[in-house]
């Protein structure tokens, strides 16, 4: 979820030593990531639950270039992978089984394994706000209603979620904004705010503070706000994998 491919180097770096480490423990381990369609391994027929039902498509069948992750994250080959807990909480987490939890210490609006969105818009519109010491959201209805919501996913917590139920809490929801625009990713959300396509966007804040090392558009944008904190993103295997409780701890 947070390979952007400004650190591609230091991931497969991290992958290669991880590798090593489950083959010590006789754990079968790809030499690469899977990093599109392609990579997957075929699965004739489409891939099944327990029960015998098709949950998603032999990954053969897909464009070879792109990413499903829905795909990718119901394989049964899956050993390892980072999810959200939007898709989670809609049938994701019934084929799954959570191993790890990515820690958000040291960035902006993060602490341990929780994390919030933040809200961001072009400079100059609205007045900078930052992170709420409690971990409470800190969102201003008056500047949100009326404006182009830039979001990557409807099932993703930090990008739509979040927001929607914060909204919702203060007794509005996502129908204060006047257009909603799917973008299909964080950082495209970004651009889309810089460039006048949407008006503001929630962007976890790790893929925020990638953006401010890696995406020129985010030099365009400020913080207006933050989501409340929440569970960040889970690390995941498939549940038809078997391996040992002791590994996983390891």
């Amino acid at each position: 979820m947070y390979d952007w491919p400004e650190l591609r180097g230091e991931t497969d770096a991290r992958w290669a030593a991880m590798r090593d480490d489950l083959h010590r423990w006789g754990i079968d381990a790809p030499a690469h990531l899977t990093r599109c369609n392609g990579d997957m391994p075929a699965i004739s027929g489409g891939i099944r639950d327990g029960l015998g039902n098709i949950i998603a498509p032999d990954p053969a069948n897909l464009p070879p270039d792109e990413l499903d992750l829905a795909v990718l994250w119901r394989h049964p080959g899956l050993l390892v992978a980072e999810t959200c807990w939007g898709p989670m909480e809609l049938g994701l987490g019934s084929h799954v089984t959570v191993i790890g939890q990515t820690d958000y210490d040291g960035i902006a609006g993060g602490s341990g394994a929780l994390y919030s969105s933040v809200i961001v818009a072009r400079r100059g519109e609205g007045q900078p706000v930052p992170p709420a010491a409690d971990g409470s959201a800190r969102l201003l209805a008056k500047f949100l209603r009326g404006r182009r919501l830039a979001f990557n996913e409807r099932q993703s917590l930090s990008g739509y979620l979040a927001l929607e139920r914060d909204l919702e809490a203060m007794g509005t929801g996502i129908a204060i904004f006047a257009e909603t625009v799917q973008t299909g990713a964080h950082r495209a959300s970004i651009r889309a705010v810089a460039e006048g396509l949407a008006d503001v966007a929630a962007i976890d804040c790790k893929s925020w503070a990638l953006a401010q090392r890696f995406e020129p558009a985010a030099k365009a944008l400020h913080a207006v706000g933050w989501t409340a904190r929440r569970k960040g993103l889970p690390l995941i295997r498939s549940i038809a994998l078997r391996i040992s409780p002791s590994v996983t701890a390891a």
